[in-house]
Formats: C-alpha cells, sequence, structure tokens
C-alpha cells in the first residue's frame, strides 16, 4: 500500500508543474493515472487541483477506495447535474490527458463542467511519472527479482522438439506461481501486448508491434508471441518476458540454445551486450536520448549488423530503450528525434536486438535506473546465453 508521504510526493511534484503551466488543477480519468496519484485503482475520477487536496470521485468500489487510498477527500461520483459542484468555480482552466481519453470523455466533460477551458497535460503528466521515487525503484527491482528467478528454471524445462507455445506456458506457469499480475499495461494507441515471447526461427517475422521482435503468434488475430512451431537443436532462442509485480513492470530478454551456435549469430550476440553496456554505462542525468539510440545504431553498422539492428529489414524499430513502470511504454524513449535529457530515477528497459530471416533473433535486454554513476540493473541475472 501506499503511503501518505508517497502520494503526496507524487502530488506536489504535479502540482509544481500546474502552476508552472498556469494550470489551476488536472482531471485523470485513465485507470492507471489515477491509481498514481491516488493509491488505488478502482474505478474513479481524480481531481488535483494546482493548489490544495485533491477529490476522488469513485464509482466503484467506494469502501475499497478508502481502505486503499491515503486520500483524505474520497466521495461517491454524483449524477452528471452535481458533478459541476464538486468543482470550484475558478478552476477555470483544467488539464486532461488528451493521449488516452476517448473524445466521449472529453465532451462528456465539456458539457457538465460548461465554460471551462480543458488543456492536453499528457506529456507533462507522462514527465512526472517517468521519475521514479526509491520507493517505487525498490518495488520494480524487486519485480526484476522475480522475474530473474523463473529466467533462472529455464534450463530444466527448455527441450529440443517442444512448441514455442509450450516453452512460453511453461514460462507463464511458473511466473504466475511467483505472484505475477500479468496486466502489462500500455498507454500508446492500437498496441497490444501479452506477457511476452517465447520464440525461435519464428521470431524472425513482421508483425503490427512496435518493437524489435513480434513472434508468428497463434493466429492472424494474435500476430505476436509463441507460434506452433516445434525449437530444434542450434538454433537461438529468444525469451522476452515482462514481470508485472505491485503493478510495476520490469522487462528483460535471454536466450538459450540447445547445441551450438552458429558464429556470426553469437558475434552478433557480443555486439548486442556491448551496446548495452556502452548505454548503461551512459544512463547519466543529461544525457540525451536520441543521441544514445544514435550511437547504438553506429556501433551496430561498424559491427557489420546495421541491416539487422532492431528488427526485420525494412521495418526495423527506431529506438533501443523504453521507459518502464506502471506502463511498459512510458517516458523517456532512447529513440531518434526523442532530444530530451535524461533525469536520475528514470527507469529504462534496454533491448539491443538483431534479427536475421530464416535464421532466428538475437539479442539482450534488461531494466536499468538512470544514475549519477550510470544505469543500476534491475533485473540482475546474468546476460550469458544458456547452452544446453
Amino acid at each position: 500500500m501506499l503511503t501518505q508521504a508517497e502520494i503526496q510526493a507524487r502530488i506536489t511534484a504535479m502540482q509544481t508543474q500546474l502552476q508552472g503551466k498556469g494550470i489551476d488543477g488536472a482531471l485523470f480519468i485513465f485507470p492507471i493515472d489515477v491509481y498514481y496519484f491516488s493509491g488505488t485503482r478502482q474505478n474513479s475520477t481524480l481531481w488535483l487541483p494546482a493548489s490544495g487536496e485533491p477529490v476522488l470521485l469513485v464509482r466503484k468500489s467506494l469502501a475499497r477506495a478508502k481502505s486503499e487510498s491515503p486520500l483524505s477527500d474520497i466521495r461517491p461520483f454524483p449524477s452528471s447535474k452535481e458533478l459541476a459542484s464538486h468543482f470550484p468555480v475558478e478552476a477555470q482552466k483544467i488539464g486532461f490527458t488528451f493521449d488516452v481519453a476517448p473524445v466521449q470523455q472529453l465532451n462528456f466533460y465539456t458539457k457538465v463542467l460548461g465554460g471551462r477551458e480543458f488543456v492536453d497535460i499528457s506529456a507533462l503528466n507522462r514527465e512526472v511519472r517517468s521519475v521514479k521515487s526509491t520507493f517505487e525503484q525498490q518495488l520494480m527491482k524487486a519485480s526484476g527479482d522475480a522475474l530473474s528467478s523463473v529466467f533462472a528454471m529455464v534450463p530444466s524445462f527448455l527441450k529440443e522438439g517442444m512448441r514455442e507455445l509450450d516453452l512460453a506456458a511453461e514460462f507463464e506457469y511458473r511466473l504466475r506461481k511467483a505472484g505475477n499480475e500479468g496486466f502489462v499495461r500500455m498507454r500508446a494507441f492500437n498496441q497490444e501486448l501479452f506477457g511476452g515471447l517465447t520464440v525461435s526461427a519464428g521470431a524472425a517475422s513482421y508483425g503490427f508491434f512496435d518493437g524489435a521482435v513480434t513472434g508468428r503468434g497463434l493466429s492472424n488475430a494474435s500476430p505476436q508471441g509463441a507460434s506452433r512451431d516445434t525449437i530444434a537443436r542450434n538454433t537461438p532462442v529468444l525469451i522476452d518476458f515482462t514481470g508485472v509485480f505491485d503493478g510495476y513492470i520490469t522487462d528483460m530478454t535471454r536466450m538459450f540454445v540447445i547445441g551450438t551456435l552458429d558464429p556470426e549469430l553469437q558475434r552478433a550476440f557480443d555486439l548486442s551486450v556491448e551496446i548495452q553496456n556502452y548505454i548503461q554505462r551512459e544512463l547519466k542525468p543529461g544525457a540525451v536520448c536520441e543521441e544514445l539510440f544514435l550511437k547504438s545504431v553506429e556501433m551496430a553498422q561498424q559491427g557489420g549488423f546495421g541491416a539487422n539492428f532492431m528488427g526485420m529489414p525494412g521495418e526495423q524499430a527506431k529506438f533501443v530503450g523504453h521507459g518502464v513502470g506502471l506502463e511498459l511504454d512510458e517516458f523517456p524513449v532512447l529513440a531518434q528525434g526523442f532530444k530530451v535529457p535524461l533525469k536520475a530515477g528514470q527507469t529504462i528497459a534496454i533491448e539491443p536486438k538483431f534479427v536475421f530471416p530464416g535464421r532466428g533473433v538475437i539479442g539482450i535486454e534488461n531494466t536499468f535506473a538512470v544514475s549519477d554513476n550510470g544505469g543500476v540493473k534491475l533485473t540482475n541475472f546474468d546476460d550469458s546465453i544458456r547452452f544446453l
């Protein structure tokens, strides 16, 4: 359960930003935003004024919201006619998260709170949430430890001839037993993600998901992740899974091979680790996200694998790292065009990967926290390929 001090620090950070932008308050309706500032994921709307106490309006469950949230002002969600009375008259400029709020919801609040101006605070909200407190980093470290413990079990159940799907099921079973919550939340419109990827040669396939590796999946309606293809000897097996514990996501990838690995693919793996380690050293406040991405592309090209870096040829992802936390696609992003300096406390999954059509995929991924001394590894499990 979140403490009063933790919630207040988050509220204060947002209120400081609202005041600096001349915004009278923020109205949060997206569940994970409400949770972040209130400590409960119950069906609620949060009014966070630029100064003063926030108000949580709960549809269901009011009793559970009161038992979970440290906020002092928690009320039942009123009727549409009464809603405006819960907002101060002087609050005329209201922040709203346009990135995730349906137009229908914006129209509803515009109507019932007539005469108010609604402005987009999507980027501001994501920037505030990107910096993780010590408490959050501790939760993410625990998440990384639990996820790592399942990766350590893989040699006991990965067998030649089993389907990618069977390998995924074995991994998911153990991860769930470890307490994995399973909700891999994403903010981006039109993106879906299962809990992870367990793929061999089928990893080298096209897909809609905005990432380096998608997997073949089980149907055209679900074109990502494990397939029914069988795992062969001397073929790289990539396992890329998220762990979700206490709401917080960590993301990691490890490689496994039954038998031996083509020397060229081994060189690609060594380069992926080299790129990761370079970025880890540079994960310090002030480092520019785009520059880290461009350097990773340069290293891939100099290593002879530029055409294979971060996806199938012609459909390569334009990032090498993404923020993680309560959502998988948080700020910051180590990507082309993201010319933003890093801040201490931001948490980022670094995932340099190389895709070889017809041969599989090679790479590494770990979750790190930005610090003055470089990236602090939160998924503390050996990076090496496991040969079985």
